[in-house]
């Protein structure tokens, strides 16, 4: 039974993106945790790093079995960094948008332009996070201490290609602070649930 039918609205695909050391996971997490959003959980063939869990932190998978749910278009994006792959499964989002609620997606530059054109823009909102400048970023990635230094290069070079992307979504947030940065994105979303709620009420 569809939504209409029932006479629930659709949910919101709320992409969260920006460049490594944003603070994405963090906010994302954080936007979760305290305001009850649901979390896409994304796929990816990279192996678990300590106190990670399957099915929890990540869907981790062989690289045949992604490479098959990619043939079967069981991913509503997917792209490859530092020789692994990462992916959006489509089918946890698209119960969440029939369900309708908000559903949360980490994800990086190039998943996000998949997913705004494959989700219809009324199903989805784009929100680009930054950190405050370039130092507090490297800082950031190199606090982590989950990859050698030529990792860590690559990310801060890609930076500045990434945030050439920002101008696409449909808003800006600075991490600056995450309590502060959590704050603006949940009003953002908010307003875009309402938008899209008001739209409904006039179809």
């Amino acid at each position: 039974m569809t939504p209409a039918e029932t006479g629930r609205k659709r949910g919101l695909a709320v992409v969260i993106s920006g460049p490594s050391g944003a603070g994405k996971t963090t906010v994302g997490r954080r936007l979760i945790a305290q305001y009850g959003y649901e979390r896409s959980i994304s796929a990816t063939t990279r192996a678990p790093r300590a106190g990670e869990r399957d099915g929890v932190d990540y869907h981790f998978m062989t690289r045949e079995r992604f490479l098959e749910g990619v043939r079967r278009g069981e991913f509503l994006e997917h792209s490859e960094h530092f020789d692994n792959l990462y992916g959006t499964p489509k089918e946890p989002v698209e119960r969440a948008l029939q369900q309708g609620r908000t559903i949360i997606l980490e994800i990086d530059i190039n998943g996000a332009q998949q997913v705004m054109k494959r989700l219809p823009a009324q199903d989805r909102f784009g929100i680009f996070l930054t950190a405050p400048d370039a130092r507090e970023q490297e800082r950031r990635l190199r606090s982590r201490r989950t990859e050698g230094e030529a990792a860590v290069r690559t990310r801060l070079q890609r930076a500045a290609m990434e945030i050439a992307f920002g101008r696409r979504y449909d808003a800006r947030v600075e991490n600056d602070a995450v309590e502060r940065a959590v704050l603006e994105v949940h009003q953002l979303i908010q307003k875009a649930e309402a938008r899209k709620n008001d739209g409904c009420g006039q179809a």
